[in-house]
């Protein structure tokens, strides 16, 4: 796999694009992955209940790093209460969590909320989903360890679709990132309250648009753009930046070209140059 560490977002973003799928390939086939997918395989049709998973720490910890839930690992007790409760139960442990991460993974381990399981883990096609979903996590996180933008970039476009309220944006911390970049709002936004918050997301962007793949490469060319302005020392006393790329007119659902002042937006109180 060909390292992106010091490039441009633009220039990785382009070169991502054409090898994604090979890169995946590779990875899928290094023996660290290889092992643990082999293993997976194997045994995951093995587990009944909620302690069945969380005591083989191997596909414990396999599920939880294909949803990347890497850091809440060796919170082995709390994740037991979470995968126990009930989904449909506002006011269960699962639903109380503000990370979507807990919710996606509640749902795909299937399990009840006496802490037995469904038919999943014997399910084949359910087994390749999580080794597809564990590969793909993987990946993009490396991306995103040699390059953060981009990371936000993958994250952006695989949670996309999946997107149907300003507060699914707010309550993601990827996502936040990449809705103030792309429509240049200052960090000190994420410090007023939350329904105003919902309301300027939703003043510029329809979001029932997000299910259109062209409107997501839009955006994603819009928060490449900015965030490479913004990084980069030689644009810091431009006056403006034009976005080749077009930005989203909220009202009429069209693109029409941008001019960014990258002075105005440094100047807000609260803004961190990146």
């Amino acid at each position: 796999m060909i390292s992106i560490s010091g490039m441009s977002t633009s220039v990785a973003l382009r070169l991502v694009n054409a090898t994604e799928e090979k890169d995946q390939a590779l990875l899928r086939d290094q023996p660290q992955h290889a092992r643990e997918i082999e293993y997976f395989l194997e045994n995951i049709g093995s587990v009944e209940s909620v302690e069945d998973l969380t005591d083989d720490y191997r596909l414990y910890s396999f599920v939880m790093k294909a949803y990347d839930l890497e850091d809440q690992i060796f919170g082995k007790a709390m994740m037991e209460k979470i995968l126990k409760s009930d989904i449909d139960d506002r006011t269960s442990l699962v639903n109380r969590l503000t990370d979507s991460r807990f919710t996606d993974f509640h749902r795909a381990m299937g399990f009840s909320a006496d802490g037995e399981s469904n038919l999943n883990t014997i399910d084949a096609s359910w087994k390749t989903a999580m080794v597809d979903k564990y590969v793909d996590t993987q990946w993009v996180n490396g991306k995103a360890d040699e390059n953060e933008t981009l990371g936000t970039v993958l994250e952006f476009r695989r949670k996309a679709s999946s997107i149907s309220s300003a507060y699914d944006i707010l309550r993601d911390t990827d996502l936040s990132e990449f809705f103030r970049t792309a429509f240049g709002l200052p960090e000190a936004m994420a410090g007023i309250d939350i329904d105003r918050q919902a309301d300027v997301i939703n003043e510029r962007l329809d979001l029932e648009t997000l299910s259109d793949p062209e409107v997501v490469e839009d955006l994603v060319k819009r928060y490449v753009a900015l965030s490479d302005a913004i990084s980069n020392p030689a644009l810091e006393n431009d006056g403006a930046v034009t976005l080749l790329s077009g930005a989203l007119n909220a009202s009429a659902g069209n693109y029409i070209p941008a001019v960014i002042d990258i002075q105005a937006i440094q100047g807000f109180s609260g803004y961190k140059l990146r």
